[in-house]
């Protein structure tokens, strides 16, 4: 029979995190030795994340992190809200944006092969024993790694993220913190695919031009109207556009007589500098990930033993 005490199963599930029965049965079936049971513990961890991975995860968290001069925006998922909330988990996020600034993947392929910040294990390793021991379905969805002066913001518990990179000599100045508060709380309230209007693809532009003639073509009232008053037209109506969808000309939310470019230049004026919006980069968390919808219904059946 296996030797090992209650001291022994307490250990192993302080390092490893697993309940205690778990814990138990690994040393059972390592005939006692420490190491072996964690091996073996890892080892269904990462069963446990195999097997988990047909499930949907939409819940989760974004977070940001800012250090030695770079700042990393990350969003995790869990399949259920009660995880996210978890301490362990958010943790473990604040953990994943260390690694990330200290290693610098290019991706997220590359991010699970480094080094799990103050450990020897790798970040696959570690997502596989969080998988098993949390028992749900965790996924490192997407990371962003920007250098230099940025501003960001996360929205209630994680549900939104925002950096904002500049290009600036004024990162000092006293007010700059406000300012760049500022932008980003612009960017989390009203949602903007593109930073400026130079930054809008020529094909998303001809596309929509595309779509606002072909709506003329449908009025009757525009039947007639000469092709230079058409083409004035959707111009205007681009320029609607390029408002609802570039940062940089969306009404500026604290005083909606400027745009957000001009709200820009007046700061930058005002704290004597240079001041140019290099970025902005948004995670919502969950966002267009389908989320499973259950037949309620048909669960409690299932549970009563009915059809």
């Amino acid at each position: 029979m296996a030797s090992f005490t209650a001291k022994d199963v307490a250990e192993l599930r302080r390092q490893t995190g697993c309940g205690m029965m778990d814990c138990k049965n690994a040393l059972v079936e390592a005939n006692g030795d420490f190491e072996a049971a964690v091996k073996i513990l890892r080892e269904k961890g990462m069963a446990a994340s195999a097997k988990k991975q047909s499930r949907v995860a939409a819940e989760g968290l974004v977070d940001i992190l800012t250090l030695d001069g770079k700042t990393a925006m990350i969003e995790v998922n869990t399949e259920t809200d009660f995880v996210a909330k978890n301490e362990s988990f958010k943790e473990f996020v604040k953990d994943l944006l260390q690694t990330i600034i200290a290693c610098s993947p290019a991706n997220v392929e590359a991010l699970m092969g480094c080094a799990y910040v103050g450990s020897d294990k790798t970040v696959e390793a570690v997502l596989q024993e969080k998988t098993y021991t949390i028992g749900e379905k965790l996924s490192i969805r997407r990371f962003i790694l920007v250098e230099g002066v940025t501003s960001t913001y996360v929205h209630g518990t994680g549900v939104t993220g925002v950096v904002i990179s500049f290009d600036t000599d004024v990162a000092d100045h006293p007010e700059f913190a406000e300012f760049g508060k500022n932008i980003a709380l612009q960017a989390a309230a009203y949602n903007a695919p593109y930073l400026s209007r130079d930054t809008v693809p020529a094909s998303v532009i001809e596309e929509e031009k595309a779509i606002l003639l072909k709506q003329m073509e449908q009025d009757p009232k525009m039947a007639n109207k000469p092709a230079k008053v058409l083409e004035g037209i959707v111009a205007g109506k681009l320029g609607k556009f390029f408002e609802a969808n570039c940062l940089l000309e969306q009404a500026y939310v604290k005083d909606d007589s400027l745009t957000v470019g001009k709200y820009v230049e007046q700061s930058a004026k005002a704290m004597g500098g240079s001041i140019v919006v290099t970025g902005c980069y948004r995670y919502d968390k969950g966002e267009g990930i389908e989320k499973r919808e259950d037949d309620l219904a048909a669960e409690v059946a299932k549970m009563v033993g009915g059809n």
